[in-house]
Formats: structure tokens, C-alpha cells, sequence
């Protein structure tokens, strides 16, 4: 069986890129519902890095299908990064996403080796996204949300080739911004390498 700790999962995706915003979704599970968690475990649900983006997309549409399942997202954006920092950036984005789901009597397990500003108990757990379910969830709907945004803005912005490397330091990203310079959503707090 499993144990019945309340908690809610908090995790990210776009503390390394170079453009773009940060995305923290926060996870909580009911608890009353044990025979559901066997469709969790047929996923295979982990660490959303570990999995390859097709799959990762299906398993995401069955998530938000469960309504055992309840989540919230922050967004932080690349302006706000470029202000206070990524650090707090991610911080705020998972204060955001913890109040969609306004669990105050829940421990939160903050994926990660740093606190946030709150008064509800928690744990940081450095790779919590491959230990507890909760923040496995959380970092698979964080990263297809975001990698949602970053196709919407390689429509806008298509010479940076966002569709593929979702604003990450690739090769090929670097060579665009250097040719190019950086556009409105590139972080210019970051080094974007165009000296």
C-alpha cells in the first residue's frame, strides 16, 4: 500500500535556457483513491528528462485525464528572469503554481537543493523528480507546457529554430543568435555568447 503523506510535488522546466520562461507546475494526489495509482505506475512516469518527448506527451494527456490527480502551473517570464534572477524566478513561478492548488495542510516536496517563501512545511530533495511520483508528475506537465509555449513562439520568432531546441544553448541556437542578435524573449541576463 501506499503511504498516506499529503504532499504536493513542485518541480520546473527552463531554468537553463537562453529564451523563454520558466514553468513550475505543483502535484498533489488523492489519497483515497488507491486503486487508481496502479494507472500512474503502467505509465512508467519519472524524470521528464528520461523520457523521450513523443511518449512524454502521451503520458502527459493521460495525467490531466485523472481526476485523482491535481495540479497548478506558474510562468515566470524571461523579463522577470532577467530582473530578479533565475533562482527566484523559479521560486516565484512554484509560489504561483502552489496556489492553484491551495493545499495548506500539505508537505511540499520541492524538487531541487533550495526553499521557498512560505509558511507551509517542506523538504527539498535534490532529484525528487526520480524519488517521489508527485514531483515526477509535476516535471513531465512542466516541461510539455513549456515546450508548448516555445513551439508558439517559434511561429513568431522561426529564425532561432525554437520548435527544436526549446531555447536551450544548442550549437545551432547560438550560431542563430550570433548571426540574428537575440530577440524579445531571449534572457539577456544569460551569456548568449553573441561577442
Amino acid at each position: 500500500m501506499r503511504e498516506k503523506a499529503k504532499l504536493i510535488g513542485l518541480d520546473e522546466a527552463g531554468r537553463g535556457p537562453l529564451a523563454g520562461p520558466v514553468v513550475a507546475v505543483a502535484v498533489c494526489i488523492d489519497k483515497k483513491r488507491e486503486k487508481d495509482f496502479l494507472m500512474l505506475k503502467k505509465l512508467g512516469i519519472k524524470d521528464s528528462k528520461k523520457i523521450l518527448p513523443k511518449k512524454r506527451e502521451m503520458i502527459y494527456e493521460e495525467i490531466i485525464s485523472f481526476p485523482f490527480v491535481e495540479w497548478g502551473m506558474g510562468i515566470v517570464s524571461e523579463k522577470t528572469i532577467d530582473k530578479i534572477n533565475i533562482l527566484e524566478a523559479t521560486k516565484l513561478a512554484m509560489k504561483k503554481a502552489l496556489k492553484k492548488v491551495n493545499r495548506e495542510d500539505y508537505l511540499l516536496i520541492i524538487d531541487g537543493n533550495f526553499k521557498i517563501n512560505t509558511n507551509q512545511k517542506q523538504k527539498s530533495i535534490t532529484r525528487a523528480d526520480t524519488k517521489i511520483l508527485e514531483c515526477s508528475i509535476a516535471s513531465i506537465i512542466a516541461k510539455v507546457e513549456r515546450d508548448k509555449i516555445m513551439q508558439k513562439y517559434h511561429k513568431k520568432y522561426l529564425i532561432y529554430g525554437f520548435d527544436k531546441h526549446k531555447g536551450y544553448g544548442t550549437r545551432e541556437h547560438y550560431q542563430a543568435i550570433k548571426k540574428y542578435g537575440p530577440c524579445k524573449i531571449h534572457r539577456k541576463s544569460f551569456n548568449l555568447k553573441i561577442d
